[in-house]
């Protein structure tokens, strides 16, 4: 237990020779869980475009997205944080996990990429993001000033991030993360940004992300490659599939051809983003 609200598993094996590490620091992969009731993992073919089909007459897979703490190729050994709560695939399978028993993992892919001349940084998350924080701080050269914000939900979630001579870190205590409401969107539009070049990147959950966002996008005007804004995950989320489900299917397929169209990436999402807030999603 590394706090009240986060336990860290260690996996380690023969197997993790095979793993590649993308060396980014907010590198995620997925975890695939077996059907609690009968026991069987049932893994998504993959085709060539990255589309996943399950074997016919098979349920879809359970699976969950997390960070990957820390990567130790020699010694075969992979950190990855978990947050602790009620309900949810992951953190009830870390909570009970035991010596020996195994998961099935896939490749990693990383998201944090700052500009050759960035001179400082703007690192926003909420507990989700924490471990990919702690992860891109590790790894930030000394000469990069880092402006740090963390919601968690109170003081003893607090945990030591890695030394930096250039990190100013503040915590914020009793709000997000499923207890209150989020102030990521509120201490972002605090921060007054430094006139030289720089980087932002925010992980949390995915309104107070999509509130960030817009004001990046729309008020600060700023280009795609001087941010990187990720949703790690959506609050109420047995609501959002129940009202996700309940859309238009021509709705749901129009959302997700979109993401195929081959169109600028961040123009689909804004596209996207004003659709989900349509239907409160």
């Amino acid at each position: 237990m590394l706090t009240p609200g986060m336990v860290r598993l260690t996996f380690a094996g023969d197997d993790l020779a095979a793993f590649h590490s993308s060396g980014i620091g907010d590198e995620y992969l997925r975890l695939f869980f077996p059907d609690t009731e009968t026991g069987e993992l049932v893994l998504p073919i993959i085709d060539e475009n990255g589309g996943w089909t399950y074997p016919e007459g098979k349920p879809p897979v359970r699976c969950a997205t997390y960070t990957v703490r820390r990567f130790d190729a020699e010694a075969k050994r992979m950190d990855i944080d978990f947050v602790v709560h009620e309900g949810g695939v992951a953190s009830e399978w870390a909570q009970s996990a035991r010596l020996g028993d195994e998961m099935v993992i896939n490749n990693p892919r990383g998201l944090y990429v700052p500009p050759d001349d960035m001179q400082w940084q703007l690192l926003i998350a909420d507990a989700t993001g924490l471990p990919a924080l702690a992860r891109l701080l590790e790894q930030t050269p000394r000469g990069i000033k880092s402006r740090i914000f963390i919601e968690v939900a109170s003081a003893a979630d607090e945990q030591s991030l890695p030394e930096h001579p250039g990190a100013t870190v503040t915590w914020l205590h009793g709000c997000g993360n499923g207890i209150a409401p989020s102030r990521l969107e509120e201490i972002m539009r605090s921060v007054r940004f430094p006139s030289t070049p720089g980087y932002i990147w925010v992980a949390g959950e995915q309104k107070a992300v999509r509130a960030i966002r817009k004001y990046v996008r729309q008020e600060l005007k700023l280009p795609a490659d001087r941010y990187k804004l990720v949703a790690y995950w959506i609050e109420k989320r047995q609501e959002w599939t129940a009202a996700w489900e309940a859309l238009d299917p021509a709705i749901r397929q129009q959302i997700e051809a979109a993401w195929t169209s081959g169109r600028d990436e961040e123009e689909v999402r804004d596209e996207l983003e004003t659709t989900l807030e349509k239907f409160d999603l």
